[in-house]
């Protein structure tokens, strides 16, 4: 699924629509009324503010896997408050590889981040790759590096990209071929 802004990853909510409710009656049946193993879930969340690539599916190993894989990595692209300088850039660059010490946020303290990846498309973009799925991870790294994301979008896991042709709010399945690809690389962690 291409997720847009707006929409939690959650079965159901009072406050936002649920990424669920974008795949149609049929489909919805499979979230909250289907026998355990059956049900659908998202594979980790994006939070509210978060858009892009999500991926939807009845497999807890799978899921697991994807999850808690530290070998598996996700890549967004993320809208800076700040415009970032070329130099300063490279300062981002190095202290992100070294991992980061991630601020408080809400019920989580300070945590150690594992070293991110980036690479600057301008001075206020930036794609940026992680091996974990902390609470926030990436808003914390750049509140780390004294910056803030004002936009922010999932646009890889592993070798699996968001399809341009997707359009925001639309899903499909996933081919066999990027099955497969991600089942291998579970294999390989």
């Amino acid at each position: 699924m291409n997720k847009p802004a707006g929409y939690v990853c959650a079965a159901a909510s009072d406050s936002h629509k649920t990424v669920y409710e974008l795949l149609g009656a049929g489909l919805q049946e499979l979230v909250r009324g289907a026998p355990r193993g059956c049900r659908l879930h998202t594979v980790g969340r994006l939070d509210c503010d978060t858009s892009g690539l999500l991926l939807i599916t009845n497999d807890g190993k799978f899921s697991n896997g994807i999850t808690a894989g530290v070998d598996i990595t996700k890549t967004y692209r993320a809208i800076l408050k700040s415009p970032v300088a070329p130099e300063k850039q490279e300062v981002y660059i190095s202290r992100a590889a070294s991992g980061l010490v991630l601020p408080p946020e809400k019920k989580y303290s300070e945590q150690k981040a594992l070293p991110a990846k980036l690479i600057f498309e301008s001075p206020d973009v930036c794609k940026i790759t992680v091996n974990e799925g902390k609470f926030h991870e990436v808003r914390r790294i750049f509140t780390a590096l004294g910056n803030e994301v004002s936009s922010l979008e999932r646009i890889a896991i592993g070798g699996l990209t968001l399809p341009q042709d997707l359009k925001p709010g639309h899903w499909r399945e996933m081919t066999k071929d990027e099955i497969d690809s991600l089942y291998s690389h579970l294999q390989d962690c």
